[in-house]
């Protein structure tokens, strides 16, 4: 999978993996790694999608429509996303944050929230949980685990709705909201 990975100055306290959205790459939250972790205490990962859209730039999924990615592309994404996080971070657990834009939010908690998966801290920025046929959110043995949500009220894509459904689901499921 395409990646950057900035190295933490020193023995990492853990890692931060960041998603980008819709249309960009894996250097668009390259600075956010900065803004979350200032002083380089943790190992920084951003990755690139895998689908190529030609003038469309990088995606997690096909979007039929907002809300509901299409099943096929979302299922091999998660699969090739999961699989890439695993073998990265195999033993740093306790210690990972994944967290993503939009549709790379989205993809956040599909694999912080996969069934029978390691638990993840989540960050998800204007995102949603998805709603995919072959896949549900594993909330009840994660209840407690950490997620920042946010969402903005001026969205044009993504509209706030989906970011306070996802906020009644997770606090339903037990989530240590931040």
């Amino acid at each position: 999978m395409i990646h950057v990975v900035r190295e933490a100055d020193g023995p990492p306290a853990g890692t931060i993996v960041l998603l980008h959205g819709r249309g960009a790459d894996e250097h668009d939250l390259l600075p956010l790694l900065g803004e979350l972790d200032p002083h380089r205490r943790h190992r920084g990962i951003t990755l690139g999608a895998p689908m190529a859209i030609p003038s469309a730039g990088r995606h997690w999924y096909a979007v039929p429509r907002v809300g509901y990615p299409d099943p096929a592309s979302f299922a091999a994404t998660w699969a090739e996303l999961t699989a890439f996080v695993d073998d990265e971070l195999a033993l740093d657990w306790p210690t990972t944050v994944i967290g993503g834009f939009s549709q790379g939010g989205v993809m956040s908690y599909a694999s912080g929230w996969e069934p029978d998966g390691p638990s993840r801290w989540i960050l998800a920025m204007s995102s949603f949980i998805p709603t995919v046929p072959g896949w549900a959110p594993d909330l009840a043995s994660r209840a407690g685990l950490p997620v920042a949500h946010v969402h903005g009220t001026l969205d044009p894509v993504i509209s706030v709705a989906f970011g306070r459904q996802a906020k009644a689901l997770l606090e339903a499921g037990g989530a240590d909201l931040l």
